[in-house]
């Protein structure tokens, strides 16, 4: 839902809520355009999990202390016209619900004047649970792309001394599209049960 706020082509940075290992590809999959996420270099070593980072466009970065090099290397592809998605949690969620933000995704917001988008998934933490051992479970998975940050708001929050706000910002606009989607999501279930349990 909200699909066509995101420009078929351009650069851009979306924030996302981080549920699964799936998140990625629940994202790029109905934009129909590559997405260059961001991820814990920790991960890559990884069986399987290594194999899909290093060839769907994800680059690697230190949660703990996000390199130069990894900065300048995003925001040359947002220069370049793709998208580059980032988990501001740094973690997937336990429980499905958004957790606090790590300030790192502030350097490129800074750096850049292309669209900000904020994006929230709901349903994916059941469907690859985090304690699953890569187990994947039939569920149903919903996800609201939301408008673009308010370019004006981003300049602002964006000066020095500005950061907790700047977060927060950002989180409750992830949270907003987060809670459409839970809500959508929990309509869809409602309706499948009710078609289960009507007679024929």
């Amino acid at each position: 839902r909200g699909i066509e706020r995101v420009a078929r082509e351009g650069g851009g940075l979306v924030l996302v809520n981080h549920q699964s290992f799936l998140d990625p590809c629940l994202i790029a999959v109905p934009l129909q355009r590559p997405v260059s996420f961001l991820a814990r270099d920790t991960l890559f070593p990884i069986p399987f999990v290594g194999w899909v980072l290093r060839n769907t466009y994800t680059m690697p970065i230190n949660r703990d202390s996000a390199s130069t090099a990894s900065i300048r290397q995003a925001i040359g592809r947002i220069n370049d016209g793709f998208l580059v998605g980032i988990f501001p949690e740094g973690t997937r969620s336990a429980d499905g619900e958004i957790g606090e933000f790590k300030p790192g995704f502030i350097s490129l917001i800074r750096r850049i004047k292309q669209p900000v988008y904020p994006v929230g998934i709901a349903g994916a933490h059941e469907a690859m649970p985090r304690r699953g051992l890569l187990r994947l479970c039939p569920r149903k998975v919903h996800i609201v792309f939301g408008e673009p940050l308010c370019q004006d708001q981003l300049k602002a929050l964006s000066k020095k001394g500005q950061e907790d706000l700047l977060i927060e910002f950002a989180r409750n606009a992830i949270v907003e599209c987060q809670r459409e989607a839970e809500s959508w999501r929990q309509e869809a279930l409602q309706q499948s049960a009710r078609k289960t349990q009507t007679p024929e």
